[in-house]
């Protein structure tokens, strides 16, 4: 389980530097998060984001009716997902961003061309690449990426290509992020200097590669 500092680390987001008066914000805003990592019932989450369980329901519940999370029963017990408004505001979100309409039909060219997976993406959070959009390949190889997914930078063809234009010194700590990342928990990496070496021949061919580090079978190249 990820706990509120982890989650700082991975994101990069520093809760401290919220103003004041936005601790019921803040900590509607950690539910959700919480949800979204899996963590389903009011017991979890209220451990997750320290709050006590009488917090957490009321928290809980309003983001319920709000339609920000959806409540559901089981022999254990009431849980919670991700609710239909997030979905709404997730495509809003991503068709708001331009990059994504002006690369679109570039992306469509280039899968016609070469038959394999488009990705388009951005850094995000610091230390992982945020996927805007997917063409299919036709291989008949599917990839588990998907729009709105989070990967680790440096275990991603996608994220090795947005490396190169990032200091050779913060390199070694990407790595040591996606060795412990819980979305790559079968991350193979090979040793540090092997991994410089193969960055700094991507960097030189203006193109990185995929070679499997998360997904046996899914070597590709993406362009720098």
């Amino acid at each position: 389980m990820l706990k509120a500092n982890e989650r700082t680390k991975m994101t990069g987001i520093e809760t401290s530097a919220f103003p004041p008066g936005t601790q019921t914000l803040t900590r509607g805003l950690s539910v959700i998060e919480a949800v979204a990592e899996g963590h389903s019932t009011l017991m979890e989450i209220a451990s997750v984001i320290g709050c006590s369980r009488s917090t957490t329901h009321r928290l809980a519940s309003t983001l319920v009716q709000a339609g920000y999370l959806r409540s559901t029963s089981s022999a254990n017990g009431q849980s919670f997902i991700l609710g239909s408004r997030l979905v709404e505001m997730g495509f809003l979100a991503r068709d708001q961003l331009p990059v994504v309409t002006l690369a679109r039909d570039h992306l469509t060219a280039l899968g016609a061309k070469t038959c394999d997976t488009v990705h388009l993406g951005i850094r995000g959070g610091g230390v992982e690449v945020l996927y805007l959009d997917k063409i299919p390949g036709q291989r008949g190889l599917e990839m588990r990426s998907r729009i709105g997914k989070r990967m680790p930078l440096a275990s991603t063809g996608l994220g090795k290509a947005l490396m190169l234009d990032l200091p050779e010194s913060e390199w070694r700590m990407l790595c040591n992020v996606a060795l412990s990342h819980p979305a790559t928990p079968h991350a193979r990496l090979p040793d540090w200097s092997d991994y410089r070496a193969g960055l700094r021949q991507s960097g030189l061919m203006s193109c990185a590669f995929d070679l499997e580090e998360n997904e046996q079978g899914s070597s590709r190249r993406k362009l720098g």
